[in-house]
């Protein structure tokens, strides 16, 4: 049974860093084309980060430049590097495949950007 595990977030002044981690049981991440998805409060789950199916990254507009992902075939994992993070990066924090779910949604990681 595959099971995501997220971690990572907290609370941020503007203008700081945080590092999510994925870390992914059951199934091979390399095997997928791995996304990470933020929810803000009231919104549905939006793609910021994911792989192509060539294993680039791709961002989505507001993040590039700032966010960078990344996977850890050794860790079967998955990592999502935020920087220069702004009040609008709020959000609870997911990863899963792209574009098919394929796996059950995990907790989440909550990540809060705030003054």
């Amino acid at each position: 049974q595959v099971r995501v595990v997220e971690s990572g977030g907290g609370l941020v002044q503007p203008g700081g860093s945080l590092r999510l981690s994925c870390d992914v049981s059951g199934t091979i991440v390399s095997d997928y084309n791995m996304a990470w998805y933020r929810q803000g409060p009231g919104n549905q789950r939006d793609v910021v980060a994911r792989f192509t199916a060539g294993g680039s990254p791709l961002y989505e507009a507001s993040v590039k430049g700032r966010f960078t992902v990344s996977r850890d075939d050794a860790e079967n994992a998955v990592y999502l590097e935020m920087n220069t993070l702004k009040p609008e990066d709020t959000g609870a924090y997911y990863c899963n495949s792209w574009p098919l779910i394929e796996f059950p949604w995990g907790q989440g990681t909550q990540v809060i950007v705030s003054s």
